[in-house]
């Protein structure tokens, strides 16, 4: 289209924070359509399957296997938020984008964007991608009563190398491991290390020794002791916050909301990054094939409507059943969810579910074919 992009990021030196996120078959389509499909493949790992047990009985409470869509059926991948961000770090630089560091953006006034610095440009089309606290998204909601620590750390043996694995007791604890591949130009294999917390009990546990925290994380997961060894202090982990939250309108007369600062949700679902690319693609789609502005910001509302719908009400429904103090969810999620989830049609919905597919975003925005076989 010729036009020229700006990109700009309040840190000095661009990088991500946060350790893995699971791609799913449709965000990996997107990443296909510009070109950078193949080189988040070669960094990541395939997740085949998202597996759970609840403690102290072992019962498997959580079972959804990507090839229940079929054989052939394309499956996740397990990145680095690290490896994510170069793959489109170097596509926005291939492309030609300009990037600019160290550019807080707090605002926007009459159409202008406002710096930290106190300066203020203007722009055709502003694109506020600045997560769930974006200054230009209103007020940032309020976070959920359950966040987590994240870590990224090496690869052990003893764990499935294809597979999101969790253990649960009820569902106020909850610990997980995840393969994530390897970042840009380094050779060790990661997982990424996650524990559910209340944000209520995150300063009494930053006041008690680590070892204490690890001592009730081995309890819940004795499998997890090599990977527990690799954290040494308080500081080796990533405190997550989430919230839930969908503005009525991505668009206003100033600038076209994306992601999470469009729409925001817990990560059970694992659609986070997911859900921002195919927001991108549908942005890029409506800017293609309408003939003005206006036409096309409306088209893009009305590509991402129903899918987002759809997901953010099943991550409102699903997330009580893994995070919150009810013992009655949990009860629910083990004796009665659970069965159900193994009985047909159950595990092909759910795979198709967790693989983002559901409301056919892709068919809606209108992507081309595929250009790899999975």
């Amino acid at each position: 289209m010729g036009a020229k992009v700006v990109i700009f990021d309040k840190l000095e030196t661009p990088r991500p924070l946060g350790s893995g996120i699971i791609l799913q078959p449709v965000g990996l389509r997107v990443l296909d359509e510009i070109g950078a499909g193949e080189a988040i493949r070669g960094l990541g790992a395939p997740i085949r399957r998202l597996f759970g047990r609840a403690e102290p009985h072992g019962n498997v409470v959580l079972d959804v296997r990507y090839a229940a869509r079929g054989k052939t059926a394309p499956c996740g991948l397990g990145v680095h938020r690290g490896a994510l961000f170069q793959v489109l770090y170097d596509a926005a630089r291939a492309a030609g984008a300009e990037i600019e560091s160290g550019r807080e953006v707090l605002g926007i006034r009459d159409g202008r964007l406002i710096f930290a610095d106190g300066v203020s440009a203007s722009f055709d089309l502003i694109i506020d991608a600045l997560g769930m606290r974006s200054p230009l998204s209103g007020a940032p909601p309020s976070p959920l009563p359950f966040g987590a620590l994240w870590a990224s750390l090496d690869a052990v043996a003893g764990f499935d190398g294809a597979a999101l694995e969790q253990r649960y007791r009820q569902a106020r604890k909850m610990v997980g491991v995840m393969p994530i591949g390897r970042l840009k130009g380094e050779t060790r294999e990661q997982v990424a290390f996650f524990w559910s917390l209340r944000h209520a009990d995150r300063a009494a546990w930053r006041a008690a020794p680590i070892e204490a925290w690890k001592d009730e994380a081995f309890a819940l997961w004795p499998q997890t002791a090599p990977l527990l060894k690799q954290i040494h202090s308080h500081d080796d982990l990533v405190f997550a916050t989430y919230a839930h939250r969908t503005l009525r309108n991505p668009v206003s007369r100033e600038c076209v909301h994306v992601g999470d600062s469009w729409h925001c949700a817990s990560p059970q679902l694992g659609q986070g990054a997911n859900m921002a690319l195919l927001d991108a693609l549908a942005l890029a789609r409506a800017l293609e094939t309408q003939s003005n502005l206006d036409a096309a910001l409306g088209e893009y509302a009305r590509l991402r409507s129903l899918h987002i719908a759809l997901y953010q009400a099943a991550s409102w429904m699903f997330t009580p059943a893994y995070q919150s103090d009810s013992a009655a969810f949990a009860f629910v999620r083990d004796w009665i969810m659970s069965p159900l989830s193994r009985t047909p049609p159950a595990p092909q919905i759910l795979a198709a579910l967790v693989a983002g597919e559901i409301g056919a975003p892709l068919k809606t925005i209108g992507a081309r074919p595929r250009r790899r076989s999975e």
